[in-house]
């Protein structure tokens, strides 16, 4: 068997936050009594704690994914700072889903568990092995997942369900869309020096504003751009050197839009201003692809429905639809006359018409049936989990869903970003609400 490095597994699973906080074993204890005890604490964090084992455990976690990803170590200190950030934003929200009764029972984390595996092409025996080889204990692992789907959850609750998108919303973006000629899509990075312009006093803002434009002067130097991101940023994604990945304009802030349309490929931004903090955004490529008709093949159908029940058996519903297809074919019966008087479906009161309809709108045992059929030739029962089905296509074509596939993609966009940019003022309002002590420097 293939050996794969169980943290590239975890980075596959698209997590809030960094999954493993504890996932590797401590250290051995020493016996030497000259030793400096490695496991005091060095945050307190409402009625939680982070020791320096959790912290060492991190951080290193935090310089092997550098590594990997040929991004120079910040200073130890910073980095320290950074990923001690990182742990109490997590805590923070764990705990507010705690007290907001958010729980994952057994059942379900082991379902969560299962799936990795398999996504992993591998027996749980062999998953439990690749963990071990790794130096993971496989409860810690358990946790780390129990824990990420409670995030994810939380997320889901308080930000996600709340965002709505209007039909003028996806309106304006397709008009921009048009004008543009193509979808052009940025690879950007940004780095972020976070203050509230509403809360933080001037002193603050003037020590973030310093910060932000050391941070610039480092890139203007030269500086490797992920590297000053892992060493200033104060985003969730500073230690990733601040990617954004591919994104169109609907799943990037519109801030970042304006400022990376100015950009040339390789150019970064001057500092910018916004309620969140301060920003400095780099394009990194840039690539266009002009939308192109999206055809799929729609059956014009209409169905008679017989349901079981406790007085109807399979055997009874199955014999019914013969009876009615027979009366069909021979020509004492229409098919409309027969759906209104015996299909249990909603669709009864227009003889059993579903319209126009592709295979994806349909349960997967109608919709074999459906693709299969002659125009104008009637299925045999056809059984579903809604019940018996009569089913006949009444014509087909190849139609043109692209403008309806615009439109739910630019939904999507716009309620991706829309959720993005809220989800970062709650994590910011959660964060300043919480009670945090820092005891870092100590010791």
């Amino acid at each position: 068997m293939t050996r794969m490095p169980v943290l590239r597994m975890l980075l596959s699973l698209a997590a809030l936050l960094p999954a493993l906080a504890m996932a590797a074993d401590p250290p051995p204890a020493t016996d030497d009594a000259d030793a400096v005890p490695l496991n005091r604490i060095v945050a307190l964090v409402n009625r939680d704690i982070v020791t320096r084992l959790e912290l060492e455990d991190r951080i290193n976690i935090a310089v092997d994914q550098l590594r990997r990803q040929g991004v120079a170590l910040p200073p130890r200190n910073i980095l320290e700072k950074q990923v001690l950030e990182a742990i109490l934003l997590q805590r923070i929200q764990l705990g507010y889903a705690r007290e907001n009764g958010i729980r994952i029972d057994e059942t379900q984390l082991d379902r969560a568990v299962a799936r990795i595996a398999d996504d992993n092409k591998l027996t749980m025996e062999q998953f439990r092995s690749a963990l071990a080889r790794d130096g993971i204990r496989f409860d810690r692992f358990r946790e780390d997942i129990r824990r990420e789907i409670i995030l994810n959850r939380l997320r889901e609750r308080e930000v996600t369900s709340k965002v709505v998108v209007s039909e003028g919303e996806i309106d304006e973006y397709m008009a921009r869309r048009a004008d543009a000629g193509a979808n052009v899509e940025w690879l950007a990075a940004h780095i972020l020096v976070r203050t509230d312009e509403k809360a933080a006093d001037p002193a603050t803002q003037r020590r973030q504003k310093e910060k932000a434009d050391k941070a610039l002067a480092a890139l203007d130097a030269g500086e490797d751009f992920a590297k000053v991101a892992a060493t200033w940023s104060e985003a969730g994604d500073a230690l990733q050197g601040g990617d954004l990945g591919w994104r169109n304009a609907d799943r990037m802030p519109s801030l970042f839009v304006e400022m990376v349309s100015k950009l040339k490929v390789g150019q970064h931004s001057p500092v910018v201003r916004s309620s969140a903090g301060f920003h400095i955004v780099k394009l990194r490529d840039v690539r266009g692809a002009v939308g192109k008709q999206v055809l799929i093949v729609q059956h014009k159908a209409r169905h008679i429905l017989v349901k079981t029940s406790e007085i109807l058996s399979d055997t009874d519903a199955q014999r019914r639809l013969r009876d009615l297809r027979e009366r069909i074919e021979q020509g004492g019966a229409n098919f409309s006359d027969l759906a209104k008087q015996f299909s249990q479906d909603g669709s009864a009161a227009s003889g059993g018409e579903l319209g126009w309809v592709s295979a994806t709108d349909l349960v997967p045992e109608f919709a074999q049936v459906m693709e299969s059929l002659p125009v104008g030739q009637l299925s045999q029962p056809v059984r579903s989990p809604f019940g018996w089905h009569l089913i006949q296509v009444l014509e087909r074509r190849d139609a043109d869903v692209s403008k309806a596939r615009e439109r739910l993609e630019a939904r999507q966009a716009i309620r991706n970003r829309k959720a993005e940019e809220a989800y970062e003022e709650w994590l910011r309002q959660l964060r300043d609400s919480a009670y945090v002590e820092l005891r870092l420097e100590e010791g």
